[in-house]
């Protein structure tokens, strides 16, 4: 078998492979987010955990004000940087939103009472999840969001 067969194989897998593990892609400007953030609430299913996944700037705070706004929560809602949690009720329920980005690691997640949040039966939206992976139910849901342009976002949310 040639190389470029076993290389076109390969390929195959590794495509076959995304497929798997990403069963969600969606690109959104500030103009859309509103609909991509209706879609959104419309796979999430049962899930009630997500993490979220991105680089400072990406639009991980912007895009849970959209899901808020979508869910209709009617207070103020803001990054959750120095406060480490915000809570916030919608009708039929509350959710939490939470930054990890000024936490050592998982010991101080569970001091704060992000884990509390996490196994609470709430939504809860989690930025900068890597630093305290250890305490996220099994379930959760992983979302990563990156920059595509200067004004473009893509969403990626794995199933696993």
């Amino acid at each position: 078998m040639s190389e470029s067969v076993r290389a076109q194989g390969l390929t195959q897998k590794i495509a076959q492979s995304l497929v798997y593990l990403c069963f969600m892609q969606l690109s959104f400007t500030l103009d859309t987010i509103k609909e991509a953030a209706a879609t959104f609430w419309q796979q999430l299913g049962d899930r009630k955990v997500v993490a979220l996944h991105g680089q400072m700037g990406a639009g991980k705070t912007t895009f849970v004000h959209a899901l808020c706004d979508a869910k209709g929560v009617t207070s103020t809602v803001g990054s959750p940087t120095f406060s480490i949690i915000n809570e916030y009720a919608y009708p039929g329920g509350q959710l939490y939103h939470i930054d990890l980005y000024r936490l050592k690691d998982e010991e101080e997640a569970i001091r704060t009472g992000v884990e509390d949040c996490l196994y609470s039966g709430s939504i809860c939206f989690v930025e900068w999840p890597e630093r305290a992976e250890g305490i996220f139910p099994d379930d959760t849901l992983k979302l990563h969001i990156s920059a595509t342009g200067p004004e473009t976002r893509l969403l990626l949310i794995d199933e696993k």
